[in-house]
């Protein structure tokens, strides 16, 4: 994903932020839970819907073009830690869902700067709500690799980010109802939390894996809701993928 002004490349993936895809996104029953959206399980694959995923580094859109070239979901930067916030957003944003795509905003994690629950206010506060209107997607947590100093874990013990991201889900959940979609890397996720924190029953996985397939999911999802695997293509920024019909798709932005 990106950052401020340019986005982020980690390390091990040749583009920088988020990700997302069903597998196999279960027989697509979803069920409210706590006002969260659940999956019973992974589905026989009923389809596949193409996005992308937007940051300041993409300036203004066009938005008519991704949508005339099969784009149906953009994911937008909002803010990162607690002091950015992407200059483009409105543009990225508003043009999405004015052509009509079905969007969402999402963060950019930086665990050193402040607690969870302060970042999930700070990404709520500007432009990371959700409003029941079936065009709006939770918002989603990126939280991978420290592209600053500090280490690729922000200096946490892998206990310890399981907790700040737990703060943050919930804040999230408590400011807007719903759970943030986690986007992350398999190989991140297992240094850094040590596959201790279970966030399957909450939050929808997003998954940055750039090759033909998605590969070993992190730690106890089994399946992606979203999957992020090319950082470039014919869409703007990186190039995603729903793994499931667009009516799925129209059911986790109702709620």
């Amino acid at each position: 994903m990106g950052t401020s002004p340019a986005r982020h490349r980690a390390p091990h993936r040749p583009r920088s932020r988020r990700a997302a895809g069903l597998l196999r996104l279960m027989s697509a029953v979803l069920i409210a839970v706590a006002g969260v959206v659940g999956f019973t399980g992974p589905a026989s694959a009923t389809g596949v819907v193409y996005g992308m995923d937007v940051s300041g580094y993409q300036g203004n859109v066009n938005w008519s073009s991704a949508y005339a070239n099969g784009g149906r979901f953009a994911y937008v930067k909002a803010t990162e830690g607690i002091s950015y916030r992407n200059p483009y957003f409105a543009q990225q944003y508003n043009g999405s869902y004015q052509v009509g795509m079905i969007r969402g905003a999402y963060h950019f994690a930086r665990p050193n700067v402040s607690s969870g629950t302060y970042q999930a206010d700070y990404f709520v506060n500007h432009g990371g709500g959700w409003s029941r209107d079936g065009k709006t997607l939770p918002g989603a947590l990126d939280i991978e690799w420290n592209p600053y100093s500090g280490g690729t874990c922000y200096g946490y013990s892998q206990s310890g980010m399981v907790s700040w991201i737990r703060a943050f889900s919930n804040q999230y959940h408590a400011r807007t109802g719903r759970y943030p979609v986690i986007y992350t890397a398999t190989s991140w996720w297992t240094q850094c939390t040590g596959n201790r924190g279970d966030f399957t029953s909450t939050s929808p996985l997003w998954v940055a894996r750039y090759s033909s397939s998605v590969g070993t999911l992190p730690y106890r999802w089994g399946f992606y809701t979203f999957w992020q695997n090319a950082d470039s293509g014919k869409f703007p920024g990186d190039q995603d993928r729903f793994n499931g019909a667009y009516s799925q798709l129209q059911a986790i932005a109702t709620g």
